[in-house]
């Protein structure tokens, strides 16, 4: 079993890097394991397939220096908050035991996003349950609840309750993003439908965001997090 310090649970490849991939890279840089679950293919989206997203999620993974990335094949637009996927998420995060979990967006623009984030929620709660029995090669899985489940901003804004520095892993947030040729800017796809997520100004609006995040705590670039949960700290000088 390979132990996780933050599993992102991400309903569409590309959602973790748009969310928090600074994040997943600031940790990785301070020697923290980091996974990405993603939950679907994307194979609803407009362009590409979910064969060529699944390469551009590898090539984004190895920018990012994950642990591990896992895809669990959910029905992309059709999955819903029911017992069989509660089960598929909770047997990840048993297997991988994660400290943090990272969730989508509590709403937002693309229906999936909320949806994701009240079953990533409702799973995690879930699997520290030890009368819900789950198994992995075999053998019972043992229960594990994360000690904490943050929710990433996407395209709606949402006050966010926690904001993480990331300016030092800016650049390599983008080229994460870049790698998903298929869905952002590319001229190489030009005669492609065009779509939201595929215009020059798409990613200067992530960026933007990211700008208004930095300048609250002084820094260049910044994500945003929610959680249900009320957040603590050690001491006052945690604080930026």
């Amino acid at each position: 079993m390979t132990k996780l310090d933050i599993l992102v649970l991400a309903v569409h490849p590309d959602d973790a890097e748009l969310g928090c991939a600074g994040t997943i890279l600031k940790h990785i840089a301070q020697g923290y394991k980091v996974g990405v679950v993603d939950l679907t293919r994307g194979e609803l989206g407009t362009r590409g397939s979910a064969e060529i997203r699944d390469k551009e999620a590898a090539a984004a993974s190895e920018i990012l220096g994950l642990t591990i990335r896992e895809n669990l094949g959910m029905p992309d637009g059709f999955f819903a908050n029911t017992r069989e996927y509660q089960l598929q998420i909770i047997e990840v995060i048993r297997k991988y035991q994660p400290e943090i979990v990272i969730g989508n967006a509590y709403h937002d623009r693309h229906p999936d996003h909320g949806r994701a984030n009240q079953l990533i929620e409702d799973a995690s709660f879930l699997a520290g349950l030890r009368k819900i029995e789950t198994t992995l090669d075999g053998e019972i899985q043992q229960e594990w609840r994360p000690k904490q489940v943050m929710h990433f901003i996407q395209d709606r804004y949402i006050k966010p309750d926690i904001i993480i520095d990331v300016t030092e892993y800016w650049d390599q947030k983008i080229a994460s993003l870049y790698a998903y040729g298929s869905q952002f800017h590319n001229p190489e796809w030009e005669n492609e439908p065009q779509t939201y997520i595929s215009s020059p100004e798409f990613i200067q609006v992530t960026e933007a965001r990211a700008r208004e995040f930095g300048k609250s705590i002084g820094a260049r670039f910044a994500e945003g997090f929610t959680s249900r949960k009320l957040l603590g700290v050690e001491s006052l000088f945690d604080l930026v």
